[in-house]
């Protein structure tokens, strides 16, 4: 990424930063929403994403990096659903709600990367590259960053699941829920593990790895988005 560019995307980061900080906890307190998340973990991801074009070649992930954020940062603004968190201060929820941002921005900037893979891939098969993708890396390079992101997203998944069992322990005196959110974050956490033992013991690639990185990317987004959607805007209610 050219200089001015990333100076740019600095600054647009700080004030995305800014607005979140104020939504997200007005006079102290925490409120959330499920376009809350979306907006911060677009944000996130592209926090990962200025850091890491710092040092590799990354330039066509920001045609879907960026539009991606645009549209997240603005769905608060339509979809302003957001309930108060009551246990905001316990050290326990603090960090599994930054593991689980950290975890799902990495996811999300993994499952823009596979597409961009993919779209790679399917012109490299024609015959011809478009414009816009000449300038990526070799798909061997473009594979082995996907793979760091999954393997350090997978780690915080991990996390984030122990500590949402800690948690609930703690407050509720019951270590899980089995609700729609804690099935499909499992079910997402288990489709990445599947994928990264597919990787080391199979040598999963290509089309194949793709397709389990934006499933297990959109089982995850069931998990919280999904559920809160649903509640939120279907049901109405938090």
């Amino acid at each position: 990424m050219s200089g001015p560019r990333s100076a740019a995307l600095a600054v647009a980061l700080l004030v995305h930063a800014a607005v979140l900080s104020q939504q997200i906890f007005p006079d102290g307190r925490m409120r959330f929403g499920a376009a809350d998340a979306l907006a911060v973990m677009t944000w996130l991801a592209l926090v990962f994403y200025w850091v890491e074009s710092l040092s590799s070649r990354l330039d066509g992930l920001h045609m879907l990096a960026l539009p991606a954020a645009a549209i997240c940062a603005s769905i608060p603004v339509v979809w302003p659903g957001r309930h108060e968190i009551g246990n905001a201060d316990n050290l326990l929820f603090r960090a599994h709600f930054v593991m689980a941002m950290t975890a799902y921005s990495l996811f999300t900037l993994a499952a823009l990367h596979a597409m961009l893979m993919a779209a790679v891939e399917r012109d490299l098969h024609r015959g011809r590259l478009i414009r816009l993708l000449e300038s990526m890396p070799p798909l061997l390079v473009m594979e082995g960053l996907l793979f760091r992101l999954i393997t350090l997203a997978f780690v915080l998944l991990t996390a984030t699941l122990i500590t949402g069992i800690a948690f609930s322990d703690q407050v509720f005196g019951k270590p899980l829920s089995f609700n729609h959110k804690t099935v499909f974050a499992v079910l997402g956490w288990l489709v990445f593990g599947i994928l990264l033992a597919g990787r080391h013991f199979r040598g999963w690639r290509g089309r194949l790895a793709l397709r389990w990185t934006l499933g297990g990317f959109f089982t995850l987004l069931l998990a919280y988005i999904g559920t809160q959607f649903v509640l939120e805007v279907m049901l109405g209610r938090a």
